[in-house]
């Protein structure tokens, strides 16, 4: 089972989100955060604020 990557949840997780820092980050370079249904907009939110967000994908297993 994937795990949720928010904070304190232990839901499994249902998506990726995609982000890259673009003062640290190649253009190449993807990070991905794992999001239960519940977590999905905030952690999307969260980088999405800040210009790290490249888009959120199903998580496939």
């Amino acid at each position: 089972m994937t795990v949720c990557s928010a904070k304190g949840c232990s839901q499994e997780a249902q998506h990726l989100v995609v982000w890259r820092n673009p003062k640290i980050h190649t253009a190449d370079r993807r990070k991905t955060w794992t999001a239960c249904d519940e977590h999905r907009e905030h952690l999307s939110n969260f980088l999405d604020l800040r210009g790290f967000l490249l888009g959120v994908e199903p998580l496939t297993r």
